[in-house]
Formats: structure tokens, C-alpha cells, sequence
């Protein structure tokens, strides 16, 4: 008997880019977030803010001069993945407690407010990937769960 197995068909689109450790490199990566997502007919917010305070923290917290950090967008499935790596595997980020006046210290929490799940990768030395997921609505128009394959309109209130 000769039966053809069913395939799953999933859609993996990806993206990556190596940035320099400088604010350019992560005002860069925000900007190419969402060029690449409107690319993909998805929507920019949150992922664009995740992304935004993930780089900010590599160029801020994680820098090493002379090298790069690296964006890694992809979706899988109705989840998009975010991640970005640094080259400064001895620092480990933690939200931390901030008071109301202070001007800086929220970037983690922004993160855990907007994405479904976030956390850390280590290695290989001296490499640390900080990554978030953020589950995509059926209508964000994401061929790969069940949306149509059309663009999508933004709206601004």
C-alpha cells in the first residue's frame, strides 16, 4: 500500500540583523522591526515597543566595545518571537523597583507588561540572548493562523 503521509505545512518567516552597540544600532533595530513587520502584514505594537526597550538595555547595559549586538525577529504558528543577543553573558537583566520620579529603570517591565512570555538564554560565552513572545490575534491577518494573506490597514486615533 502506497499512501502519501499528511505534511504539516507551517510558515517560519525570520529575520535578523547584526547592530552596532550604539543608540543608532538600537534606534535601528525599532525601525527595521517595523518595517518588517508591516512587510509581513503584522501588526507593529507591541512587538516595535519590545524591541525598542530590548535593544536599549543591550546598548545600555550589555555594551562591549567593538562588538555588535543581533536582532532576531521570527513566526512560528500564530507566536512572534523576539530575541536579541548581546555579547555580555555576565550580566544578567531583572525589572527592576522604581520610584515614580526616577526617569530610567522600566524597560523589563515594559517588556513583561506587553509580551505573553520573556526570559533569557545563555551562551555560547560570552553570549546572552534576552527573547520575548507575543501571541498574534487571528486577525492580524497571519496566513499561518488563519487570518487572510491581505495587508493590514493601520488606524491612528
Amino acid at each position: 500500500m502506497n499512501q502519501k503521509s499528511p505534511e504539516l505545512v507551517t510558515r517560519v518567516r525570520n529575520f535578523s540583523q547584526q547592530l552596532s552597540s550604539t543608540p543608532r544600532g538600537a534606534r535601528l533595530a525599532r525601525l527595521l522591526t517595523t518595517e518588517q513587520l508591516r512587510s509581513w502584514g503584522l501588526p507593529l505594537d507591541p512587538a516595535a515597543n519590545v524591541v525598542a526597550e530590548l535593544a536599549a538595555n543591550a546598548v545600555t547595559h550589555a555594551r562591549v566595545p567593538g562588538r555588535d549586538f543581533l536582532l532576531l525577529l521570527y513566526v512560528v504558528g500564530d507566536t512572534l518571537r523576539i530575541e536579541v543577543t548581546d555579547t555580555c553573558g555576565d550580566r544578567f537583566p531583572h525589572p527592576q523597583h522604581v520610584t515614580p520620579e526616577a526617569e530610567s529603570g522600566r524597560g523589563l517591565l515594559l517588556v513583561e507588561a506587553f509580551a505573553d512570555r520573556w526570559g533569557l538564554s545563555e551562551g555560547p560565552a560570552p553570549r546572552k540572548t534576552v527573547w520575548a513572545e507575543i501571541a498574534l490575534p487571528p486577525i492580524a491577518r497571519n496566513p499561518c493562523c488563519g487570518g487572510s494573506s491581505g495587508p493590514l490597514k493601520e488606524t491612528r486615533g
